[in-house]
């Protein structure tokens, strides 16, 4: 087979093949969220930019990786949540899917570049008008795009991806050298959120990107490319998948950091600034004039088409193996349509709801990350699966409503710094390990993954 060798455990992607599966990864990683935090992060962290980048990278590189190899080594997203109870699975992927999908990713991917575009586009109509338009067009491309999941390596990993590096390393190359030129480097004091507890923030902040969750799902369009170009040994797709997340991670790292000094660089300037996108176009526009503004706009449209392109493919996928009769074309054209609709709302309205969402679910896909990281310690100890996702899932819940309902909160240790579901979460696995066992305490899941009917296959 053309681009695979052959090793032990069966046929390997040639290293060739092996960073175009990884730079498709990282492109339907990369999208507006990704742009916008690292920019904003490194004005507003000013002088403690580093610890609160390491934080971020911590939540948005380190754990989404975990999160790949996790889903590999377990078999699907489902199948590690079953571990929990097989409802909760149900329950809990169909919600993954569809907050990285129609609720929230999807439609923010159209908005975000939108906003980009608007100081490009002439006065002749009004901006509603342009944005309904722009959603139509986008979502009709990332449509016709996605219909072929099988070869995004071939899209994503060999030209848009690229490109979108490439334009994304002359933006960050221009703030290096103004950095290395310039006599004194700014030193800004840092300022809310990052003015107490920077790297804490960071972490926190990682959250936005929705990488974690997103990690959870995109291993399935990932194997079928891994599939399509030759290894078809489960134990093969395996490694193939865990060595793109490592390659997806390493792009991640760097391109996070170059984007935290594009905003260090400004964080004199504009101290006040509350807008990543508006950090990076200031930028581009400083060192190259209209030009800039042209490849800052150029960057988001790349990043934003290639997630819209790869969150409808893994959407698309999922259900129509979930649900009987419905294709996987039937499916994506539902979410793009249903996605265009929600994205003429506006990105504020969007980003509005995404805040509460992410704080109930991030915690949960947290937890099943590290236990499924320990999953030979774990495998013998279900009540721990059990437990522990219970209390988690409660205190995340609590800890988003009480606001809402105008309670008080911080009743917890370190929930002021938004970890108040992490020493109940530790207590449960205490408390499911001291706990007697019984003939009833097996494996979660096992009998669920017995019966469970064979799944469509997808195109």
């Amino acid at each position: 087979m053309v681009g695979t060798t052959r090793g032990q455990g069966g046929p390997r992607l040639s290293p060739r093949k092996s960073l175009f599966v990884g730079i498709t990864l990282f492109s339907m990683f990369f999208g507006a969220g990704n742009l916008i935090l690292p920019p904003l992060l490194g004005v507003q962290a000013g002088s403690e930019v580093v610890p609160a980048l390491l934080g971020f990278l911590v939540a948005g590189v380190g754990l989404p990786v975990l999160g790949i190899v996790v889903v590999a080594l377990s078999g699907t997203l489902r199948e590690l949540a079953s571990r929990v109870h097989p409802v909760f699975a149900r329950a809990f992927v169909a919600l993954v899917y569809l907050a990285i999908g129609p609720c929230l990713a999807i439609p923010r991917t159209a908005s975000t570049a939108f906003e980009m575009l608007a100081p490009l586009l002439p006065a002749t109509l009004s901006l509603e008008t342009w944005r309904v338009a722009f959603s139509a067009a986008f979502f009709v491309a990332a449509y016709v795009l996605a219909m072929h999941p099988g070869r995004l390596t071939r899209l994503l990993g060999r030209v848009t991806g690229p490109a979108l590096i490439m334009l994304i390393v002359v933006v960050v190359a221009s703030a290096a050298l103004a950095l290395a030129g310039a006599s004194d480097l700014p030193a800004a004091a840092p300022v809310a959120p990052y003015d107490a507890g920077a790297a804490t923030q960071g972490f926190l902040t990682g959250y936005q990107t929705m990488d974690l969750l997103a990690s959870l799902t995109f291993g399935i369009v990932i194997a079928k490319n891994v599939r399509a170009l030759g290894v078809t040994e489960d134990r093969g797709v395996m490694r193939e998948v865990c060595r793109a997340g490592a390659i997806a991670g390493v792009l991640m790292v760097a391109v996070y950091a170059g984007l935290a000094l594009v905003g260090f660089e400004q964080c004199a300037s504009l101290a006040g600034a509350t807008n990543g996108a508006t950090v990076i176009t200031a930028s581009a526009t400083g060192h190259f004039g209209v030009v800039g503004t042209v490849v800052v706009a150029a960057i988001f449209l790349l990043a934003c088409l290639n997630v819209c392109i790869g969150l409808i493919s893994c959407c698309g996928t999922y259900f129509s193996g979930e649900i009987p009769h419905l294709s996987y074309r039937v499916c994506a054209l539902a979410f793009a349509a249903f996605s265009c609709a929600v994205s003429t709302l506006g990105l504020d309205a969007i980003l509005a709801f995404s805040g509460s969402l992410l704080g109930v679910m991030y915690p949960v896909a947290i937890v099943l990350v590290l236990l499924g990281m320990l999953r030979r310690w774990t495998l013998s100890r279900p009540r721990v699966w059990r437990w522990v996702v219970a209390v988690t899932a409660l205190v995340s819940v609590a800890e988003v409503a009480l606001p809402l309902l105008g309670l008080p909160t911080g009743a917890l240790p370190l929930s002021d710094a938004g970890f108040g579901w992490v020493v109940p979460a530790l207590l449960a696995a205490a408390a499911a390990c001291l706990a007697p066992s019984g003939e009833k305490d097996r494996p979660a899941g096992t009998e669920e993954q017995r019966q469970d009917p064979p799944r469509k296959e997808t195109p």
